[in-house]
């Protein structure tokens, strides 16, 4: 049986890639901040599907929290056979609205976490030509806006040249581009949710599903809705200026309240 490591495992994109892949046999490293949140859905996990589940409590806004998971990602004695760089927040307010802490911590979580931890993984996957990362990005990637939106492009330009440098090794990288889905991320941000059309909003167990039909293909990016899809194929044709007006009106609209 192989093992998947995924942070920011008890809720949302995280929590339905470990439902998913304990159904699929896998055996789990599920690391998240919250204790009891883990050992409760460690337990679930194992006794619904029979997996071994493995918790570890870490905060990846923490210099100690990469370093306990970039350790366990280090153990060839238990090797870890997919990783899933699920971790992520917002910040509620525009540009010099949120604190600057706030801001570095994000990028903390969101670049350095990712960075460190998807190097620590491939180097051990390199050595056994096999492996796989799903780094999760966003939409929001594609469009100008803010500190969340420059994190999420960083990741999708940093796993896709990853991907190259890593092509024939046998491991593989996608950065995965949701849009709006239906998990608490809005709530804990304190994001106003209640102008976004039913329409744009995605269940989780759905696009994880897609998500890794599209990296069994090798696919390095995937935005796994139609969609979206083709709403990023017009973005690809706007002008950047456009794009940054319509962004920060949406962000208004759709955005912190």
């Amino acid at each position: 049986m192989t093992t998947a490591l995924i942070t920011g495992s008890t809720a949302g994109i995280g929590a339905a890639f470990a439902r998913r892949l304990a159904a699929r046999g896998h055996n789990l490293v599920l690391v998240a901040r919250d204790t009891k949140r883990l050992a409760e859905q460690a337990t679930e996990l194992h006794d619904r599907h029979g997996i071994e589940a493995e918790v570890l409590a870490a905060d990846l806004s923490t210099e100690e929290g990469i370093a306990a998971v970039e350790q366990r990602l280090g153990d060839r004695t238990h090797p870890v056979d997919l990783l899933v760089n699920n971790a992520g927040f917002g910040n509620k307010g525009r540009y010099l609205e949120v604190a600057m802490a706030d801001e570095l911590a994000m990028l903390k979580v969101h670049v350095e976490a990712v960075l460190r931890l998807t190097s620590a993984a491939t180097e051990s996957m390199r050595s056994r030509g096999r492996g796989g990362v799903v780094n999760v990005a966003s939409v929001a990637a594609f469009v100008p806006r803010g500190t969340y939106g420059a994190s999420k492009a960083w990741v999708v330009q940093f796993t896709q040249g990853a991907a190259r440098d890593l092509a024939g090794s046998g491991v593989r990288l996608m950065a995965l581009c949701p849009g709006f889905v239906r998990t608490e991320f809005h709530q804990r941000a304190g994001m106003g949710t209640d102008n976004i059309p039913g329409w744009m909003w995605l269940d989780a167990d759905k696009l994880v599903a897609a998500a890794l039909d599209d990296l069994a293909r090798g696919r390095t990016v995937s935005i796994p809705d139609p969609r979206y899809k083709a709403l990023m194929g017009v973005v690809k044709l706007a002008p950047r200026g456009l794009l940054g007006g319509l962004s920060s009106r949406t962000g208004r609209k759709y955005g912190p309240r």
